[in-house]
């Protein structure tokens, strides 16, 4: 007698997601195996059935039970959440299968967690994408990385199952700053737990704050592309192939009224020193400068305060980068970026090496003082001090790393108070931590000292968290304020991080310049 395996998808969780032809199968079935949990998805159709629950660990055992009951004579449904042939048991059991074997084989689709998490989110998988598990049970970790690192450089959509587990806490880390070699800080993603079931809980984050996060085995981490974008809550990839390079879709918005020249010294800012270091080059260069900033904001500002140059600007990926730097022979590359932007330091100087571009890093003079306030050695240590010290917190740290000071445990017991660049992105990545709009101060800094008092006497401030970002960042204006209101100053070191060539002056880097010349 010829018997039936039934390969049943049961989807995300809740039984109106299960699709008509799952029921057939369930309902024409007289053997069930199943995770147990999986039991309460289908109950309405288990009345009669003879039931199996091997443990979650024992994968491969439920696929031999099924085959076996199969191969004598019984209709059987082997289920899976999510879809059975994805990251599930069909592969399990066509690997246990006899070539043989005579019983007839259904596999049955369903809603996987890809497809269950990206419509919570909106629809960033409308374009190609992939997905990748990083449970090493079964696959190598260097296999995983090598994957995730081919997944960033193609500027993939991708979706993460497997994120963490509690004996396999570092590895999402890992693939995360794979990631950010190759796709922009401000990639928009969501991060989706528990779908479609109890707890549900979704967030929308820029990728560089995803390092900051915590996960599980129950989190879905859904990572967008370059041309992902934001809109009523929700975030979407665009599905066309028309016209990539249009100004408001493209990876790098350029800013001018003439393509960018070549054999250019580029100048990676984003910052007011930064700017004025660019402008000092072009008078005192033959050769032609740009300014690359992160933002179409930031060039803008760039256009403004720097003429003579050419500005590249907006979310860019390393290789985006390398593209640029080497299609425009590039002379020499000037790293004058945020002392606390690690990110792009690290880029830019493996950028260096590989294409022989000539790197200095301009980097500000610390106003560290042991007179200045309490100094942090990380952001969560700032976090963890702040809620010790403070009731009403403000934070003058940007708002990349917001979210280190707002999920911290006891932050729910504080006010928290955040000044913020006015880009609608880091506006919108404020609101949606959950900081009130009459907690948030969104202007250009830098701001004096009179401003900062002002304010922070205004909102009642108890506490300030700041960075060390030197004179031309406000540093001095932020501690004479604390100083004058009493109330306690945390400043956050800079992180550690060696640079090939470094120098503290304007006159240093035009001194390298002219020694790269004449070399």
């Amino acid at each position: 007698m010829s018997g039936v395996l039934n390969l049943v998808s049961v989807g995300p969780g809740f039984n109106d997601l299960i699709v008509p032809r799952a029921e057939a199968a369930l309902r024409d079935s007289d053997v069930i195996v199943a995770y147990e949990l999986y039991l309460r998805w289908i109950k309405p159709w288990l009345v009669g059935k003879e039931i199996y629950t091997p443990p979650l660990t024992q994968e491969r055992a439920r696929a031999l039970l099924a085959i076996e009951k199969a191969r004598s004579g019984a209709k059987v449904a082997l289920i899976s959440s999510g879809d059975i042939g994805i990251y599930a048991m069909a592969a399990l059991a066509f690997e246990e299968m006899r070539e043989d074997d005579t019983y007839e084989v259904n596999v049955v689709p369903g809603i996987t967690s890809a497809n269950a998490c990206a419509s919570l989110l909106g629809s960033p998988l409308s374009h190609d994408f992939a997905t990748l598990s990083l449970s090493d049970l079964l696959c190598p970790w260097e296999w995983i990385e090598n994957r995730a690192r081919h997944i960033a450089e193609a500027d993939l959509a991708c979706v993460l199952y497997n994120v963490q587990s509690a004996g396999r806490q570092e590895g999402v880390y890992r693939i995360l700053n794979l990631m950010l070699e190759s796709k922009a800080p401000h990639t928009l993603c969501g991060v989706v737990r528990n779908a479609y079931r109890p707890d549900q809980k979704i967030g929308i984050h820029c990728l560089e704050e995803l390092l900051a996060l915590q996960f599980d085995m129950l989190t879905t981490i859904v990572i967008g592309n370059r041309f992902t974008r934001r809109k009523r809550g929700y975030i979407f990839t665009p599905r066309g192939y028309n016209d990539w390079a249009s100004a408001d879709v493209a990876p790098a918005v350029q800013t001018g009224a003439y393509a960018l020249p070549g054999n250019a010294i580029w100048v990676f800012s984003g910052t007011s020193d930064g700017n004025a270091l660019a402008t000092q080059l072009v008078a005192g260069q033959s050769r032609p400068v740009i300014v690359s900033a992160a933002t179409e904001y930031g060039g803008e500002v760039a256009i403004k305060d720097c003429p003579g140059v050419s500005v590249w600007a907006g979310r860019q990926g390393v290789e985006a980068r390398r593209q640029a730097l080497m299609g425009g022979r590039a002379r020499a590359l000037v790293d004058a970026t945020h002392p606390y932007a690690t990110l792009i330091s690290e880029q830019l100087i493996r950028l260096s090496s590989e294409t022989g571009i000539p790197y200095v890093r301009y980097e500000r003079p610390s106003a560290l003082t042991s007179e200045c306030g309490e100094t942090c050695e990380s952001m969560t240590q700032a976090a963890e001090r702040a809620i010790k010290l403070g009731q009403r917190i403000f934070l003058a740290t940007g708002s990349k790393d917001l979210a280190t000071f707002l999920q911290a445990p006891g932050a729910d017991e504080r006010e928290w108070f955040v000044r913020v660049t006015a880009e609608p992105g880091f506006i919108q990545r404020t609101i949606d931590l959950g900081v009130p709009r009459s907690h948030l101060c969104a202007m250009q800094g830098p701001f004096s000292q009179a401003f900062n008092t002002a304010l922070w006497r205004d909102w009642q401030i108890d506490c300030v968290v700041t960075k060390d970002s030197g004179d031309a960042g406000g540093y001095r204006a932020k501690t004479a304020a604390a100083q004058v209101l009493g109330i306690p100053l945390l400043v956050i070191r800079r992180p550690k991080l060696v640079y090939p060539l470094i120098v503290s002056t304007f006159d240093a880097v035009l001194q390298q310049m002219a020694a790269w010349e004449m070399a």
